[in-house]
């Protein structure tokens, strides 16, 4: 059996093959970037309580396509010393959501996600996914030339573990229940990100991103802060990495 350091080894020797063919430079999204503002550590509630959201305004999200109603879509982010926090809110009639375990298809079901592209020079990213009913889906994704494969952290615990809460305003968090409205906080650590990362981002510091939500109330409804290409089957391709916006850390 490989060893882990092997086969990020492998992962990493086949990606940078694959550069000279691969559209991974940026492109047209970095003139749509966002300052991410530093702030002390603090633990997450799923309610965005913590006074240091106050520092940061709120980024919304555009519907990128879809059937149901356009319901108000939004997040914040932050960066500490040791990883990066998110808070989305989002409005909603009915949570559909009935997965209740971690390292599933959530995008299948209500959901909000988050792309992580820190090192433009390989065709690799970090996505997070997480539903209303607090269950998460942390991988790292190899794009090589299109074909994209999510793969799970290995040792996950610690330091590399997400922080992670949800709320619902409204109803309860319970599968399909009817509520005004949900709340998703976490906290990514840097840890987690190797070997794409190897040290907290600098101030003027870019990282290319994304955000996104998917939501089944009437049929497919999704949202994206850059655009990505919409399909002929109707579903917005979340991977098209060359088209992802810019962070810019302060």
């Amino acid at each position: 059996m490989l060893s882990n350091s092997s086969v990020l080894f492998f992962l990493l020797a086949l990606m940078g093959s694959a550069l000279a063919s691969h559209p991974t430079r940026p492109g047209s999204g970095d003139s749509t970037g966002v300052l991410v503002r530093k702030t002390a550590d603090f633990k997450v509630d799923g309610a965005g309580s913590a006074t240091h959201w106050s520092q940061t305004k709120w980024i919304y999200l555009p519907v990128l396509e879809g059937t149901g109603d356009a319901y108000a879509t939004k997040l914040k982010v932050l960066y500490s010393a040791t990883g990066l926090y998110f808070l989305f809110g989002c409005e909603d009639r009915q949570l559909r959501a009935t997965i209740q375990e971690d390292f599933k298809a959530l995008y299948k079901e209500d959901v909000v996600e988050v792309f992580l592209w820190p090192d433009v020079s390989l065709p690799i990213y970090f996505e997070y996914e997480i539903s209303p009913l607090n269950f998460e889906l942390p991988i790292l994704v190899p794009n090589l030339n299109g074909r994209a494969q999510g793969w799970l952290p290995w040792y996950y615990e610690g330091k590399r573990k997400t922080q992670h809460q949800t709320r619902t305003q409204g109803g309860p968090r319970e599968p399909m229940a009817g509520v005004k409205s949900w709340t998703a906080e976490f906290f990514i650590p840097y840890a987690l990100l190797g070997p794409i990362v190897k040290m907290p981002p600098q101030p003027g510091e870019k990282w290319r991103a994304n955000f996104y939500r998917i939501d089944y109330d009437q049929g497919y409804t999704t949202w994206a802060w850059q655009k990505v290409t919409v399909t002929p089957a109707k579903k917005g391709n979340f991977h098209e990495f060359d088209k992802f916006g810019t962070l810019v850390f302060e």
